[in-house]
């Protein structure tokens, strides 16, 4: 027992820090519907790996460079004839061809691929977490501040702006913080997998909540409640830990959309 918690605690620690980012980046994502953002960024993050391997630098600097020249390009390209969505597939399939392209071409990359798109939370240490907790607590406060202008530009921009809230820089900030998440959530579910990790349980607390502020509380009771019961899971049955992690997420959904939708039929009935 001892040898299993030497090795899923640390894990579990790093996943919990995870999910006060994950929870209130969630929601802010559905409530501003830019759920194909993460998935860019989470895509993006093997082009940094893969520049990292080439120029020998910590991989977590290579994304990092790479999610700040993702948000730049997107700022740049932000135009009222081009379709938000598309130009984020755009970016999401051209990161992404890029990094495996590139990452086949490294062979000492080759190896970790599968951990770099479905991530390896159980290879987390005890010296990592200091630091992860720190930027952490750094992003929660950078929230925290601007939480009250993030939704009131996600309810009604233009009425936020009559109010002097400033969209552009409010919008960069949420797009520098969702950076920020992807550098941090690769370890844990990799890049295939990081916007599902923001998406599903705020899709799953949206059906349970009736306000704002519930909704991020239940998104995170259910990301916490994904993570662990997928941590000790993928550590059973010998299955990566992003994917056991997502499909404990998506199975929740699953049973909360259905009873929502079956109870009421039955006292109808």
């Amino acid at each position: 027992m001892m040898e299993w918690l030497q090795l899923l605690l640390p894990a579990w620690i790093m996943g919990t820090l995870l999910v006060f980012l994950t929870a209130p980046l969630g929601c802010l994502m559905l409530w501003r519907r830019m759920s194909f953002f993460a998935d860019t960024m989470a895509h993006g993050t093997l082009l940094g790996v893969a520049i990292a391997g080439i120029l020998n630098l910590p991989f977590w600097l290579g994304v990092a460079c790479l999610a700040a020249l993702l948000v730049a390009i997107l700022w740049i390209l932000h135009d009222s004839r081009l379709p938000n969505d598309a130009l984020l597939a755009l970016c999401s399939a051209t990161l992404l061809c890029s990094g495996l392209l590139l990452i086949q071409q490294i062979p000492s990359l080759r190896p970790e691929l599968l951990s770099y798109l479905f991530g390896d939370l159980l290879s987390v240490g005890w010296t990592e977490l200091p630091i992860f907790a720190a930027v952490i607590a750094a992003a929660m406060v950078v929230l925290y501040r601007s939480w009250s202008a993030q939704i009131q530009i996600a309810v009604d921009p233009d009425v936020a702006m009559s109010e002097g809230v400033n969209a552009n820089w409010q919008r960069l900030i949420f797009m520098l913080l969702l950076a920020l998440f992807t550098v941090l959530a690769l370890r844990a579910v990799g890049s295939l997998l990081m916007g599902a990790l923001l998406v599903i349980p705020a899709l799953s607390a949206r059906l349970l909540a009736h306000s704002p502020k519930q909704m991020v509380i239940w998104a995170f009771i259910l990301a916490q409640f994904g993570i662990t019961v997928g941590l000790w899971s993928s550590a059973a049955l010998n299955i990566a830990t992003g994917l056991s992690i997502v499909l404990c997420m998506a199975l929740c959904f699953a049973l909360i959309f259905t009873a929502q939708k079956v109870l009421p039929h039955i006292k109808t009935n």
